[in-house]
């Protein structure tokens, strides 16, 4: 059990049906809770940093504490870096001591996101560290063209070449979801998924998986998704739990009794989703 390499992960929830929740964290107590959830429910999970919080926290201690807490979980836990937006930030998730890092060059012409994801592979592969790349782009919630014009969509026909040329270990596609609160319901493009699937061997991610309705993310899981990155809803379960804690007057004054009280409410939402992604019940 304990720390897992993400691929390895992810190629047993393929072969098994079940999808993992990718929980992204800002402290210790946020990777803690993840953690203990998954322990509830004896199933894996994966903890994620996004590098764009390095000023509240460097990566190598969130590297070193979502590790620490792996190593001794009960269950297999998988540790990554999230959007890395260029080679610089990737290489320093690498050197940070990330296990598995995404290099996210979904923005740029398709030629040019094809080199980067390259050159980040080649770099991460001397380091034994898995990489996650993105083809088609996954923009914001907050703009319905983002997830509903097809144009920002991963192409099937060129997922497979990107795959092989790349040597990228999971690939993350666009297929009407976006990141951040949407601004409508989105509904995911289920025949992509589908020919994604059928396109490439690697194992698939969705970004953006907050508040997409519950049908569609356990129908995408069937269809062969594997990592669902859950961001937005977590961190609205921590701030759900405050403001209750607040308007109790429990904890009136004492920040530190509103993050330890925030464990049970936090736990379990991260259970119901990994409840949610095994639809076909797969146990460890």
């Amino acid at each position: 059990m304990s720390l897992i390499k993400v691929n390895e992960l992810l190629q047993h929830a393929t072969e098994h049906h079940y999808g993992v929740p990718a929980i992204n964290v800002i402290n210790t107590e946020t990777i803690r809770y993840a953690i203990q959830a998954a322990e509830d429910e004896h199933m894996p999970i994966i903890i994620q940093y996004w590098p764009g919080f390095e000023d509240h926290c460097a990566l190598d201690i969130i590297a070193f504490a979502a590790r620490y807490y792996a190593e001794r979980a009960s269950v297999p836990v998988a540790v990554h870096q999230d959007h890395s937006a260029g080679y610089e930030i990737a290489v320093k998730g690498v050197k940070a001591g990330f296990p598995s890092v995404m290099v996210d060059g979904s923005s740029l012409p398709y030629e040019e996101n094809f080199q980067l994801t390259k050159d980040v592979v080649q770099v991460a592969k001397i380091f034994d560290v898995d990489i996650e790349a993105e083809l088609g782009h996954v923009g914001n919630g907050s703009d319905a063209n983002d997830f509903v014009n097809s144009d920002h969509y991963t192409d099937p026909n060129l997922a497979e070449e990107f795959v092989e040329g790349t040597g990228c270990g999971s690939l993350a596609i666009a297929v009407g979801n976006a990141h951040g609160p949407y601004v409508k319901v989105p509904n995911l493009d289920m025949e992509r998924i589908k020919a994604c699937r059928e396109a490439v061997s690697v194992p698939l991610v969705m970004h953006g998986c907050s508040d997409i309705p519950d049908e569609q993310l356990q129908e995408a899981v069937n269809l062969g998704m594997s990592k669902f990155n859950i961001a937005t809803e977590y961190f609205r379960s921590m701030y759900r739990a405050f403001e209750k804690d607040i308007n109790s007057g429990k904890n009136d004054g004492n920040g530190i009794g509103l993050l330890m009280d925030a464990a049970p409410d936090m736990r379990a939402f991260v259970a119901s989703k990994i409840q949610l992604l095994n639809p076909n019940h797969y146990s460890l």
